[in-house]
């Protein structure tokens, strides 16, 4: 049997509409392996069930009666006591064959929708990633997708079977004991099923609290995982704990009181069973007491109730589990439904870069309504040059390079690449064509191999090597005890921030695009790292159409043209030494930088 989920705290959902979501998922049209999977399994259950009512009781009833007759042959007493042994057992080698049958069905379907729910989400925009938290997203998509196989398992070998066993028990009850025992037996289970929907109901609002915190306490706990580095230059380390320690013992507590409540609903379904049970097996009694039944339907009667019981006992766990899996499901079909907010265009065409001239065309921007950030940009990239873009912070340098990879759509304007419009292309052909080199150089917790090789799919060996010699970083990994299959840790943390930006520059020289960004890649180095990784950067430039997002203007010196920023507007614009002799912007951000600089090195 599936674990029991824990009810998490959502809106409610319809059943029927999620359900027809994923029952695709279940019957595959391009898998008639899976739908004789289904067919096989629920022909088990059918067996299970009519050996479970039509086998077991009748053999037991046979030889309960055949002991009060002296003349019965005491060989067909012990017949019949095997043949219910042999029943019981059957219906068990049935139950579990068809767990056997039927879990490749369910782990397929997960799997399914697990990858069309990972891949929407990489479809999806930025936008969305950096407003919602990681860990509740992961968890969304956790709960959504162990849901499948939980759902499956109660509504087809619990809830189902249960219908059919109830409909043939009410069969027999009817044609051997008439009208009275069918009614009571079916205001037993209608009461019974009354009083577990209103208590799962009120202890399923016991535990909103509770499952709301455990979703803030995952999500701060990732959270603050993720800013490892951040805690430790804080020294935030115990304050992260107690945080942390707060949310659980708050959990800890609405768990205790929603966990008691279950003594109630236990208690209330057992004195439901038990007065059925007691009334039943009474009533013919009764009838036995008059000449009407035998002892063997006194048993049969006890047998057949007591096997119903059994899955209703669990009725509790699967009304919330399956209410339970509907919530979890919908909101991961909400992550399914979330549209992208930047999209192809239908039939777009591929980019084709013949030359690789860029073009920014009165582009205006803002990632908020109200709050534009670039306002009217032009900027002409003849193909083969590099351009710097410098400014204030907050000016938009960084936003030309996500809107130049379609991270967004530009709100006027456009961007053309070689006369195309980068809107009216595809962005898996724009983004092939770009290669970055970011600031903030986030590394897979894999091997630096791996981590180069990410540039460009499929590349062997010899391509990685040559493009860590490339990136002046071949012979750091040749030192390394295991070499290219050095493990780099969480986000790269193992190594330096040269390091990890030579790795990001080999993986940038991997992919050999015509189009390079380097977004202020050196601004988080030293001074010698920087040197000696800049000139990485500008023999990596050549032939190249380079834009430089530049924060430390000494390492723009030799751009073709400098483009300078001040709130979202291009206020200056030329070679280093037009700018300098202009006396604008840029000459008093060189005299600042030059400034700072000798304060730097008298401080030292």
């Amino acid at each position: 049997m599936p674990p029991d989920t824990s009810t998490r705290s959502a809106v409610e959902r319809p059943l029927l509409p999620t359900l027809r979501r994923f029952l695709p998922d279940l019957w595959p049209a391009d898998a008639p392996g899976m739908k004789l999977r289904v067919v096989g399994a629920m022909t088990l259950v059918l067996l299970s069930k009519l050996v479970q009512v039509y086998g077991a009781p009748f053999a037991l009833q046979g030889a309960v009666d055949g002991m009060g007759v002296p003349t019965t042959p005491v060989s067909l007493v012990i017949l019949l006591i095997v043949g219910y042994a042999a029943a019981r057992f059957g219906s068990t080698l049935f139950d579990n064959l068809r767990n056997t049958v039927f879990e490749r069905v369910g782990q397929e379907a997960t799997r399914r929708l697990a990858a069309r729910v990972f891949r929407h989400l990489h479809q999806l925009s930025l936008r969305f990633h950096l407003e919602r938290r990681t860990g509740a997203v992961t968890k969304v998509v956790e709960r959504g997708t162990k849901s499948i196989d939980t759902m499956l398992y109660f509504l087809l070998f619990n809830i189902a079977p249960t219908v059919l066993e109830l409909a043939l028990v009410l069969g027999i009850f009817w044609v051997k004991f008439g009208w009275p025992l069918v009614a009571g037996t079916v205001a037993m289970v209608a009461l019974y099923i009354w009083f577990t929907r209103i208590v799962t109901d009120w202890r399923s609002s016991l535990r909103e609290r509770m499952n709301d915190l455990d979703t803030g306490a995952v999500a701060h706990a990732v959270d603050s995982l993720l800013n490892f580095e951040t805690v430790k230059y804080f020294g935030a380390e115990e304050r992260e704990a107690q945080r942390y320690d707060k949310a659980m013992r708050a959990y800890a507590d609405a768990a205790v009181v929603s966990e008691n409540s279950l003594a109630w609903l236990n208690i209330g379904q057992a004195a439901i069973t038990n007065v059925m049970l007691a009334g039943g097996m009474a009533w013919v009694a009764w009838g036995w007491s008059r000449g009407a039944f035998t002892a063997g339907e006194v048993v049969l009667v006890s047998t057949l109730l007591s096997q119903l019981f059994r899955p209703l006992d669990l009725l509790g766990m699967v009304y919330r589990t399956i209410r339970q899996g509907a919530i979890d499901m919908g909101a991961m079909f909400d992550l399914i439904d979330t549209p992208s907010e930047v999209v192809d265009t239908p039939a777009a065409p591929d980019l084709l870069v013949t030359r690789g001239a860029v073009r920014f065309e009165n582009v205006v921007f803002g990632y908020d309504k109200g709050a534009t950030i670039l306002k009217g940009i032009d900027l002409d990239v003849p193909a083969g040059t590099t351009c710097a873009v410098v400014g204030p912070s907050g000016a938009g340098k960084s936003t030309l390079a996500r809107l130049m990879y379609r991270f967004y759509d530009v709100n006027e304007g456009r961007i053309t690449i070689d006369g195309q419009d980068i809107a009216g292309v595809t962005q898996a052909s724009l983004r092939a064509a770009i290669g970055i080199v970011p600031q903030d150089t986030v590394l897979f917790n894999d091997t630096i191999g791996y981590n180069i090789a990410y540039g460009r799919a499929g590349a062997d060996q010899a391509a990685i090597e040559q493009a860590a010699r490339g990136a002046a970083i071949a012979g750091f990994i040749e030192r390394q005890a295991d070499g290219y299959a050095t493990r780099v840790g969480e986000r790269g943390l193992k190594l330096s921030g040269g390091e990890k930006q030579r790795v990001a520059i080999a993986r940038t020289l991997l992919k050999d695009p015509p189009l390079l960004i380097l977004d202020e890649a050196t601004s988080a180095l030293d001074s010698r790292t920087e040197a000696e990784i800049m000139e990485t950067l500008e023999a990596i430039e050549r032939g190249r159409t380079t834009i430089v997002i530049a924060h430390r203007l000494s390492t723009i010196v030799n751009a073709d043209q400098i483009v300078v920023l001040e709130a979202g507007r291009v206020v200056e614009r030329g070679s280093h030494a037009d700018l300098l002799a202009a006396g604008g912007l840029y000459a008093e951000m060189w005299a600042r930088q030059a400034q700072e600089q000798e304060e730097a090195l008298a401080v030292e």
